[in-house]
């Protein structure tokens, strides 16, 4: 998660031209933010680290499985990020 500032203000809108963004960013500070969505109570579990490394991830999958019941089966949907392959 990122806030972004992009380095130049956007080109107006013009008839007939969509408006423009620059493609680089200033970074503002991260954070990484791992969420799981329980879909049937309408509730998520999240939890915000200041580090993105493996370490974080296992711990919140320990949390994971402390907040679900065992026979409850869990899907994960994970990106390929490298934290995800230890």
């Amino acid at each position: 998660m990122q806030a972004l500032d992009r380095s130049q203000p956007g080109l107006p809108m013009k008839k007939g031209r969509c408006g423009t963004l620059t493609h680089d960013y200033k970074r503002n500070g991260t954070t990484t933010l791992f969420a799981a969505p329980e879909l049937l109570q309408g509730k998520v579990v999240g939890e915000c680290y200041q580090r993105h490394r493996h370490q974080e991830f296992m711990k919140f999958l320990r949390r994971l499985d402390a907040e679900f019941p065992a026979p409850l089966p869990l899907h994960l949907v994970i990106d390929n990020y490298g934290t995800h392959k230890k």
